[in-house]
C-alpha cells in the first residue's frame, strides 16, 4: 500500500541558493544536503528555535524540530510576485530563498506532506506554505528603491513552501525534481477548524 503517490508533476531546478549570516542568499550550481540540511547554511540544522510562526504551540526560543532547512519557491510564483510588484523580474537570492523549481503548478500550495524528490534521490518534505513577511523588504528596497514595502502584500499566497531533509543527496542546477503527495483525503473538519 503506497502512502505516497508519485505524481506527473515534474519541475526542473531553475535556481539553488545558500542563505549566509543575513536574509539573502548566494547562488549555487549544486547544494548537497545531509538530513541536518545543507553544511554551512543559516537554516541547517536537526534543530531550530522556535520563531513567531509557533508562538500558539510553544514559547518564543524552543527547540523544535527544524522544518524549515529548505526555502523553495516556485518560477511562476516568483515571476507573479514581481509582477504584482511592478517590476519586470525579483531575484531569488533577496528572498533567501535555497531554490526555484519550474513546472510545478500552484506549488506555495503543494499539500503539507509532500515530497519533492530529486534526480540524485535527495528528497525533500514539505512542511507547510512560507508565508510572507517583511524580512525581504529591506534588501528589496536596496536593489529597487521604492519598492520594499510592495512585496508582503504581492507575495501573500505566492511565497513558496519550507521544506525538510528525508534523504540526503545533492541537488543540482537543471535536475528534474518529481512531486510525489499524500495518498490521503482532504480532512472533512478542515473548515472548522480553520476558525
Amino acid at each position: 500500500m503506497t502512502v505516497l503517490k508519485p505524481t506527473d508533476f515534474i519541475g526542473s531546478i531553475t535556481w539553488l541558493g545558500l542563505v549566509g549570516t543575513g536574509l539573502a542568499s548566494a547562488a549555487q550550481t549544486e547544494l548537497v544536503a545531509s538530513l541536518d540540511g545543507v553544511a554551512g547554511e543559516k537554516h541547517a540544522g536537526a534543530t531550530r528555535a522556535s520563531c513567531s510562526r509557533v508562538l500558539a504551540q510553544y514559547p518564543k526560543g524552543s527547540e523544535i524540530r527544524n522544518t524549515r532547512q529548505f526555502s523553495l519557491i516556485g518560477a511562476e510564483d516568483l515571476a507573479e510576485i514581481a509582477a504584482r510588484m511592478g517590476l519586470a523580474e525579483l531575484p531569488p537570492a533577496l528572498l533567501g530563498a535555497s531554490m526555484v523549481i519550474k513546472g510545478i503548478p500552484d506549488f506555495s500550495h503543494i499539500p503539507p506532506g509532500s515530497r519533492l524528490q530529486a534526480a540524485s534521490g535527495a528528497t525533500l518534505v514539505v512542511d507547510l506554505e512560507n508565508r510572507p513577511c517583511t524580512l525581504p523588504a529591506r534588501g528589496i528596497e536596496a536593489a529597487y528603491p521604492g519598492f520594499g514595502a510592495a512585496f508582503k502584500p504581492a507575495a501573500k499566497g505566492r511565497r513558496g513552501v519550507v521544506a525538510w531533509v528525508e534523504r540526503a543527496g545533492a541537488f543540482r542546477l537543471g535536475d528534474s525534481i518529481r512531486l510525489h503527495i499524500p495518498d490521503q483525503p482532504v480532512w472533512a473538519h478542515l473548515a472548522a477548524a480553520r476558525r
